[in-house]
């Protein structure tokens, strides 16, 4: 397992649905990514992208104005 980071802040939606996507297509089953951003959306648009995508999210919180959700890739 690998730790990776994305960072999508100043982004907009959907650009960093967008970029974890493409982000993810690099990585291994197992890694995990943490994608830092500042649009709030992304607090609701990533959780439900790995839903239905199969992966697994392990945790999201605020800090600093910022918006962090940790990932785990999954074999999808």
């Amino acid at each position: 397992m690998k730790e990776h980071t994305l960072d999508a802040r100043r982004l907009l939606c959907p650009l960093p649905v967008i970029r974890t996507q493409n982000k993810i297509k690099e990585l291994q089953p197992g890694d995990q990514l943490t994608i830092i951003g500042t649009d709030p959306g992304i607090m609701q648009d990533i959780p439900a992208w790995c839903r239905i995508n199969g992966h697994k999210l392990l945790e999201s919180l605020t800090e600093n104005s910022e918006y962090i959700i940790i990932l785990e890739v999954g074999s999808n």
